[in-house]
């Protein structure tokens, strides 16, 4: 059976140890000499060694008292670090977050949340895990992240969401590449094509089949009875916009991201008979979990930026 020491033993035989001196350990301890006396006398009994020799010029430590006061010293720094860490928590802010992230969303949003929050919180540690959203959920709900940036799932479980934007996808195509299908197609312009015409002719570039937007286009062809022709899948949204720019096909993007090239015409949007309905994006977190501060800290700043 383990012995039964209390961690005021450990002290008051650390502070023995230390000052080799009954009377002043009692004096930094607040407590009385047979005290000291008695929780040492104890300590020694339960760990059955004798940990000091005394004598009429005090106490010294033997062989076995001096290894035991090096591992108790540790011990006590270990505590000591560990309260100067918690006290830097508390006053600056020092903490930890792992955020997950997809390559796309972390690019154009959450980089400007976090050039402001570290600004305002210089101290607290942040990893960033980039991977898909479906990926980041299961990270999610594992523990192994503790915040989400994502677009909002149809089914959240535990998960509480905040919201900080809406995104829209839309399809868009170089001119040059629809001029290059009318001429194929015998057409003028681009808006003598159907919309089902038009995708079962083109060269469809979408995300892969493991990304939620995926899946989300899916459902709308679905719903609308539009099928593809020639289909081009990509695992980065940013590569989509690039093979849309060199006149590969018809890319499946998202509005928001690619406002200079609609803007210069570098890209042009097909319209839609049904435009696709805009997505919720936002922090998504554990509910139940219990927070440390700095990820108060970054929620509370996330639904508040401006302040």
């Amino acid at each position: 059976m383990e012995p039964d020491i209390s961690l005021s033993s450990y002290q008051i035989f650390n502070t023995a140890a230390r000052t080799l001196n009954i009377s002043r350990a009692a004096r930094e301890l607040f407590i009385s000499q047979p005290a000291i006396s008695k929780a040492i006398a104890k300590l020694e009994e339960s760990l059955n060694v004798k940990l000091f020799i005394r004598s009429s010029r005090g106490v010294k430590l033997t062989e076995e008292g001096r290894m035991f006061y090096e591992y108790t010293s540790q011990a006590f720094d270990m505590l000591h670090r560990g309260e100067e860490n918690l006290r830097q928590i508390a006053t600056l802010g020092i903490g930890h977050i792992r955020i997950g992230v997809s390559t796309t969303l972390c690019k154009y949003l959450l980089i400007p949340y976090l050039k402001a929050f570290i600004s305002r919180y210089p101290h607290i540690k942040i990893t960033i895990q980039c991977q898909s959203t479906l990926h980041t959920l299961s990270l999610l709900e594992s523990g192994t992240i503790d915040i989400g940036l994502i677009g909002k799932p149809n089914h959240l479980s535990q998960l509480a969401f905040d919201p900080v934007g809406e995104i829209e996808d839309v399809f868009v195509a170089a001119g040059a590449y629809l001029d290059n299908l009318c001429l194929r197609a015998g057409k003028s312009r681009v808006q003598e094509f159907s919309v089902a015409e038009l995708f079962s002719a083109a060269n469809v570039m979408l995300l892969d089949e493991q990304n939620i937007t995926r899946q989300y286009i899916d459902n709308y062809f679905k719903q609308n009875r539009i099928t593809t022709g020639q289909l081009l899948e990509i695992s980065n949204l940013d590569l989509l916009i690039d093979f849309a720019r060199i006149g590969l096909g018809i890319a499946c993007v998202i509005r928001e991201f690619i406002k200079e090239d609609l803007d210069t015409g570098t890209l042009i949007e097909i319209p839609l008979n049904t435009p696709i309905a805009k997505r919720e994006v936002g922090f998504a977190y554990d509910r139940h979990k219990a927070q440390n501060e700095a990820m108060r800290k970054f929620i509370e700043f996330c639904k508040n930026p401006a302040e």
